[in-house]
């Protein structure tokens, strides 16, 4: 499971305030602040929907695996522009799966 301080950071690296992320992921934003401040710890349902509306945002969480928990970036910055590029094309209008 996620912690706080990766929600953050996650947040931070995606540009995702808390009203957005309450929103994708259906939390209270009082819920979300609360975890990411390290002041309580909801339950894994909510844990789980938190983690999954952030991945879908474009966060990847990295377990420990020696060096530390951490978050990046499922894109890099050239494939990020690249998606940019394209979602600004115009074009037909239809849904697509790209966060």
């Amino acid at each position: 499971m996620i912690t706080g301080p990766q929600s953050k950071a996650a947040r931070a690296l995606i540009e995702l305030s808390r009203e957005r992320l309450s929103s994708f992921s259906g939390i209270d934003i009082r819920v979300i602040e609360l975890f990411e401040r390290k002041l309580e710890t909801p339950d894994e349902t909510i844990l789980v929907a938190l983690q999954k509306a952030l991945e879908d945002a474009g966060a990847v969480f990295i377990p420990e695996n020696g060096g530390g928990i951490g978050v990046r970036l499922k894109f890099t910055r050239s494939e990020a522009r690249r998606l940019s590029t394209l979602e600004s094309e115009g074009g037909i209008v239809a849904y697509d799966e790209v966060p």
